[in-house]
């Protein structure tokens, strides 16, 4: 059986983010692919970093800073954005690390990202998370409260929103959510749409988005150190 190696794999999602893109009339430049590295062994990263690979997703900001806090260095135009979600008490540290926080989703947690930032003496692109299924366990605003939370983060806090990111329902056609993430967009006049993951991210594409978070299709089976592959990464 023939090994496809993370270069490769690398090279084939870009080509069908590519292919989407085109078919939706969009230019395919305009849509960047995240590579969800969470819980990934090294040689996994240093593959893609090889392969030319430089925007990357984390979920917790602990496992990040043991995984890219020394490699800045070395790759200066690597772009980290956390993509889980973040605990107030964890935002200083989200903010020297990170370079774009996607999953702003509650009052106190705006107000504690803008001190952050206000201390580090960086301002960092946002995105506000929408629950775009209304799911209780899950994080985000929902959609009827995007426009105040909107309002609450750029004019009282002074955060830079740019965008919104969702995670749709599981057993809900994907479509739809995307959908109404970009009218949603649309109508707070933000141009960043990060929607998508390995099961449906060229839907995403058709629907506008510009960052699509892929874990499991582009890595594999994500490694645990009990057995050599878990459960798929959730991305």
């Amino acid at each position: 059986m023939t090994t496809i190696t993370l270069a490769e794999s690398i090279a084939a999602i870009r080509l069908r983010i590519a292919a989407a893109a085109r078919a939706a009339g969009r230019d395919p430049a305009a849509v960047t692919l995240v590579a969800v590295s969470k819980v990934q062994p090294e040689e996994r990263v240093e593959a893609a970093l090889a392969a030319g690979q430089r925007v990357f997703g984390e979920n917790r900001v602990q496992e990040a800073q043991a995984r890219w806090a020394e490699r800045r260095a070395a790759h200066p135009d690597l772009q980290l954005r956390l993509i889980g979600p973040l605990q107030t008490n964890k935002a200083k540290d989200a903010v020297r690390l990170f370079d774009v926080i996607e999953t702003v989703d509650r009052p106190k947690l705006a107000r504690s990202l803008a001190e952050a930032m206000a201390a580090a003496g960086r301002r960092l692109d946002c995105l506000i998370q929408v629950n775009t299924g209304e799911e209780p366990q899950k994080a985000g605003v929902a959609p009827s409260e995007v426009e105040a939370f909107h309002r609450l983060c750029a004019e009282e806090c002074g955060l830079s929103i740019r965008g919104l990111m969702c995670i749709p329902p599981v057993d809900e056609p994907p479509a739809l959510h995307f959908a109404l993430l970009a009218d949603l967009a649309a109508r707070l006049g933000l141009p960043v749409l990060s929607m998508g993951m390995s099961d449906d991210f060229e839907t995403a594409v058709r629907y506008g988005a510009t960052h699509v978070r892929v874990g499991t299709a582009l890595f594999g089976l994500r490694v645990s150190p009990e057995r050599p592959t878990d459960r798929p990464a959730e991305a």
